[in-house]
């Protein structure tokens, strides 16, 4: 049996809801709809169900973020793989899909 190996993109530049959101701690890092958890943990928890740990890609500004949002809600990720710089959404995929 396959199993889906789930992958969680964490990159963006910060300006679609700035000023909340800015290049050093865009929108996903911020609770939005959820006094406790921001979009990343809900993502995390989202993917639970899957019994698989995620494959996390941000970009090097945001590893300490992420890491630590993960680590603040007791989730262990596969593995976080840094983008050396930013190239949107394709990019992203093909690093994880290696």
């Amino acid at each position: 049996m396959e199993t889906i190996q789930p992958v969680i993109l964490c990159g963006g530049r910060g300006k679609r809801l700035w000023p909340m959101s800015r290049g050093q701690f865009p929108k996903q890092f911020l609770a939005l709809t959820n006094e406790r958890e921001t979009l990343l943990q809900q993502t995390i928890q989202r993917t639970a169900f899957l019994n698989q740990p995620s494959i996390m890609v941000c970009n090097r500004a945001h590893r300490f973020i992420v890491a630590e949002q993960c680590r603040s809600i007791g989730y262990q990720p596969g593995n976080i793989i840094l983008e050396p710089f930013c190239r949107n959404t394709a990019p992203a995929v093909a690093i994880a899909a290696l």
